[in-house]
Order: structure tokens, then C-alpha cells, then sequence
């Protein structure tokens, strides 16, 4: 049914990442594990700082909640995708669409704030030590994840708001999932003023989350300078190697894809981006963050130890 020249449809469906059938075979078995260690390694986070008494610290209570959102993140796209490369022409309704929508951008956000919450944490710890457990309060590590939470919620809010208004016609998504920039695309009308809002909004909110981090980890360099210890620098580096690698590897990919006008936009080459921070960087998540981790191997060598003489 036309009105118009806007067409009314019942939904959306997916281009996809690739139309030949051998590739969606592949990529199918290739994502089908990225998610199951992505459901597990961030499971296993959970689970271990939840068991482990020695790990009830600030800086595992934020990591804690990192993995849960990559976890809902991950899952709020990874189905769906999976699904289409094993199915032809799977539609999802404009609702779905907004709800699938708002999901990626409500995580993406939470995400982006706690990284810089985790910054600010590391920074407590390594300017002021002897301080650390006066300021990092659980009353304060409440109040500030609940801050990430309500920051990537109203933003989401206002990402769907903004694109569900626009009028549609047509209903081919070049993507896996339903992001700003592919469905701007499928606007009859102009979309600058969900440009400006995209912008505005997402764009204060990842810059606000990158300028703390900087600001963090630039006092943090300053303090590792004026340390002469060579022993004490290698720990620093330690504490925050890992934290600073998850934030060039997200911050990175969320600037490429993002913050950057809409006629530079290349949504086959977004696609990988897209991908990148929504399947690769949750998968990678828990690895970053345990691998090099004195604190998490301890905690599950001796839950393990523990489980082994209770069977």
C-alpha cells in the first residue's frame, strides 16, 4: 500500500554480511562460537567475582557489570544475526527493530561510561592509594554504575525516539542489526536533524566518557614518571594495561562508526566495524581482563581447589 510516496510495509529484513551461501555457512560457524565464548567467558566473570570474596572490590564490582552489558549486548544482536544467515528473508517488524535498537544503543553507552568509571577507579588507585578505600565507598560504586546505567538509557531513549519518527520507505537493511546509521538511510525524507541529534547527544556522551579516561590515565602517566621505582612502575602498568587496552579497542571502533558525517559513511565497511565491537569486543572482553590478572587466576585456582574437595 502506497501514500505517497512512502510505501507502508509490514517490516524490515536484513541484506546481511554476504549473499553466498558457502561464506554463510562459514561465518555461521564462525559467530556460533564467538557467542558461546562470549556467553561464557562473561558468565564465568560473573560468576567467579560473585564467588570469590577476595575480588569484592571496586574494581571487579565495575568489571562485573562490564560483563554483564557485553553479555546483554552481545545477545541483544548475536541471535538475530545468526538467525538470518541460516534463513532467507526473516522480517522484523518496526517495533522489534526500535526494541533491537535501543538495546545496542543503551548498552553501547553503559559501556562507554563504565569504561570511564573504571578509569577513574584505576586513578584512585594509583595517585592515591592510601585513600583508595574512604573514596571508592560502595556507596559511590553504586551511584556510579547507576549513573552508566541511566546515561546509555535516556540516550537510548533518545536515539529511538528520534529514528522511529522518521517516515520509511523502503525496508532493506544493508546491515546484521538495526543501527542509526543504515536505517537513516532508509528515510524518504531529510535526516539532519537526527544527524545533529546523533551528534549532540552520543557524541557528548562518548567524548565526555573518552575526555575522563584521557584525563585518568594522563594524571596516572604523570605519577608512573615521578616514581623511581622500577618495581612499583611495572605494577602500575599491570593494574591498568589491561583496562587501557578494552578502551582503545571499544572507544576506537565507536568513533569510526559514529562520530563522523553521513555521506562518509561506507555501510559495507561499517558492517565489520559494527561487528567488531558487537561480537568481537565482548568476546575479548573477559581474556583482556583475566589473562594478565594476578587477583582473578588466584580466585579461580582456589574456587577450583574448593570444588574439587567438596567432590
Amino acid at each position: 500500500m502506497e501514500v505517497g510516496n512512502q510505501t507502508l510495509h509490514i517490516g524490515f529484513t536484513f541484506l546481511g554480511l554476504t549473499h553466498e551461501p558457502h561464506l554463510k555457512v562459514l561465518l555461521f560457524t564462525l559467530f556460533t562460537l564467538v557467542y558461546t565464548f562470549t556467553m561464557v567467558g562473561n558468565i564465568g566473570i560473573i560468576v567467579l567475582i560473585w564467588l570469590a570474596s577476595r575480588l569484592h572490590t571496586p574494581m571487579y564490582f565495575f568489571l562485573y557489570h562490564l560483563s554483564f552489558v557485553d553479555l546483554c549486548y552481545s545477545s541483544a544482536i548475536a541471535p538475530r544475526m545468526l538467525a538470518d544467515l541460516v534463513s532467507k528473508g526473516l522480517v522484523i517488524s518496526l517495533i522489534s527493530c526500535m526494541v533491537q535498537l535501543f538495546f545496542l544503543c543503551g548498552f553501547a553507552s553503559v559501556e562507554a561510561i563504565l569504561l570511564a568509571v573504571m578509569a577513574y577507579d584505576r586513578y584512585v588507585a594509583v595517585c592515591q592509594p592510601l585513600h583508595y578505600m574512604t573514596i571508592m565507598t560502595e556507596r559511590l560504586c553504586a551511584r556510579l554504575v547507576a549513573a552508566a546505567y541511566i546515561g546509555g538509557i535516556l540516550h537510548s531513549l533518545v536515539e529511538v525516539t528520534c529514528t522511529s519518527r522518521l517516515p520509511f520507505c523502503r525496508w532493506e537493511i544493508n546491515h546484521f542489526c538495526c543501527d542509526v546509521p543504515p536505517l537513516l538511510k532508509l528515510s524518504c525524507s531529510g535526516t539532519l536533524s537526527n544527524e545533529i541529534a546523533m551528534f549532540i547527544f552520543g557524541g557528548s556522551l562518548v567524548i565526555t566518557s573518552v575526555l575522563g579516561v584521557l584525563l585518568s590515565y594522563g594524571t596516572i602517566i604523570l605519577a608512573v614518571l615521578r616514581m623511581h621505582s622500577s618495581a612499583a612502575r611495572l605494577r602500575v602498568f599491570s593494574t591498568c594495561f589491561s583496562h587501557f587496552t578494552g578502551v582503545l579497542l571499544y572507544f576506537g571502533t565507536i568513533l569510526f562508526t559514529y562520530l563522523r558525517p553521513s555521506s562518509s559513511y561506507s555501510l559495507d565497511q561499517d558492517k565489520a566495524v559494527t561487528l567488531f565491537y558487537t561480537a568481537v569486543i565482548p568476546m575479548l572482553n573477559p581474556l583482556i581482563y583475566s589473562l594478565r590478572n594476578q587477583d582473578v587466576k588466584e580466585a579461580l585456582r582456589q574456587i577450583m581447589v574448593r570444588t574439587a574437595k567438596h567432590c
